[in-house]
């Protein structure tokens, strides 16, 4: 039993640190975003900034979740704020859905090429290299400790490595080539995902966390 609790105290541990880590770089992301894509005319960089704080929310409630199971408070009440965290990350999923959708949609109507941007593909290309890490850590951790909000915060920051690739295509294809266009149609292949993935976290469907 010792054993136990020490191996699910080590992987609370970890998961605190991951999603403390996305949600420091989160903050960072969304500043120079935010900055560097106003001062581009950049709809898609200035969008991404916006999704940083959809993704910092997330993290801030997962975050306090954690931190409730770290200091032992009993399972019931573990598993309430469980469900209520994850029908609140399920509802910033349908966010950013919606974000992904507008942002698209507005940047193929304006037709506007935006200037070219070195920190925006900067930014993106660290993102991309980052993220991804970070989202396998919170898979495996989730997986642990069976959780099942964990597991849909983890995803979201998968979405943001998909997000930060279509910025990364479309910064470089509108520098390189002039190809305003290709951010926002990649980042629409990805919206029917970011809806499945909502709807399961509003109606609280459980994944299978543990292999």
């Amino acid at each position: 039993m010792t054993a136990i609790v020490d191996s699910s105290n080590r992987w609370s541990r970890i998961a605190i640190a991951l999603v403390s880590t996305t949600l420091l770089y989160n903050v960072f992301e969304a500043i120079v975003a935010l900055w560097f894509g106003a001062a581009a005319d950049s709809i898609a960089l200035f969008g991404f900034g916006l999704d940083s704080g959809i993704e910092t929310a997330a993290a801030v409630v997962m975050l306090y979740r954690l931190w409730v199971e770290y200091r032992g408070v009993d399972g019931e009440r573990i598993a309430q704020i469980e469900h209520r965290v994850h029908q609140f990350i399920g509802a910033t999923f349908l966010l950013l859905a919606a974000y992904v959708s507008g942002q698209a949609g507005w940047t193929l109507w304006q037709q506007n090429a935006p200037d070219e941007s070195p920190i925006g593909i900067a930014l993106a290309a660290l993102s991309l290299a980052i993220m991804p890490l970070v989202s396998w850590g919170k898979l495996r951790a989730a997986s642990e400790l069976g959780s099942a909000a964990l597991r849909a915060e983890a995803k979201e920051t998968l979405a943001c490595s998909y997000l930060s690739f279509a910025l990364l295509l479309g910064l470089v294809a509108n520098a390189v080539a002039g190809w305003w266009w290709a951010d926002p149609l990649a980042a629409l292949l990805m919206v029917p995902w970011l809806i499945k993935e909502g709807r399961e976290g509003l109606s609280g469907e459980e994944c299978e966390c543990h292999d």
